[in-house]
């Protein structure tokens, strides 16, 4: 079964297990896709980009809302920045 690895670099569990930091090293800042028997089993992300990746997410969760909220048929009420 063909799997897609969503990352640049690989590396093995027991490379993972010998150097964990080496490891995420290895990504320069970009995920990592950890493989099992060649297969990805799961990603490991340096703090720095998860942390961006939750800004982005939280983001577009905020945008649905006020898309929806926009959209719900009520007048829109106009503030200045003052004003807030």
């Amino acid at each position: 079964m063909a799997h897609v690895i969503l990352a640049e670099t690989t590396a093995s569990v027991s490379e993972l297990k010998k150097n964990p930091m080496g490891t995420v090293a290895a990504g320069e800042g970009f995920p990592v896709a950890i493989l099992n028997r060649n297969e990805p089993a799961f990603y490991c992300v340096p703090a720095r980009a998860y942390e961006a990746l939750m800004d982005k997410l939280e983001d577009f969760e905020l945008n649905a809302i006020a898309d929806v909220r926009l959209n719900d048929g009520k007048a829109t009420v106009r503030v200045t920045l003052d004003e807030l």
